[in-house]
C-alpha cells in the first residue's frame, strides 16, 4: 500500500461564498482500497503522515496526522503542542477520500468547516 497525498480545500460558506483554493490542507494518509484512512498502514507510517494546513497570507502550519482515543484523526501541530489545538476530522474514520467529496474538519477555533477533495495522488515515501 501507498501514501496519498490529499488536497483538501474550503467549500462555500458565508466567509467565501465561493469556496476558496487558498484556504484548506494537504496531508499524506495510508488509503485503502475503498479510498478510507488505514489505520493498520497508518501504524506502521505514522511518522510520514504530515499535515500542512494553508490559510490566505497567514503562515503555513504543519503537522502530523495523528489517531486520537475512540479512533478519531486529527490534525496536531507540533507549534502548538497543546491536544486542545488538534483539528479534529468529523467522521473522517468512516469517510472515503475522492476528489469532488466533501469533508469537515473541527478547527483549533472550534469552527467546523467542510473541505471538498480537490486531488488524491500518490506520495512520495521517505524511510
Amino acid at each position: 500500500m501507498t501514501l496519498s497525498k490529499i488536497r483538501l480545500e474550503l467549500a462555500r460558506d458565508h466567509d467565501f461564498p465561493d469556496g476558496s483554493n487558498h484556504h484548506g490542507y494537504e496531508f499524506v494518509a495510508p488509503l485503502d482500497k475503498d479510498d478510507h484512512i488505514d489505520p493498520q498502514e497508518w501504524k506502521e507510517k505514522g511518522s510520514q503522515c504530515y499535515v500542512k494546513r494553508f490559510w490566505g497570507d497567514e503562515e503555513d502550519e504543519v503537522g502530523h496526522l495523528i489517531r486520537k482515543p475512540g479512533g478519531n484523526w486529527a490534525f496536531h501541530y507540533d507549534i502548538h503542542g497543546d491536544q486542545d489545538d488538534d483539528e479534529t476530522g468529523y467522521r473522517f474514520a468512516s469517510h472515503a477520500f475522492r476528489i469532488g467529496d466533501y469533508v469537515s474538519i473541527n478547527e483549533h477555533d472550534d469552527v467546523l468547516r467542510t473541505f471538498r477533495v480537490v486531488s488524491v495522488q500518490d506520495a512520495v515515501e521517505h524511510v
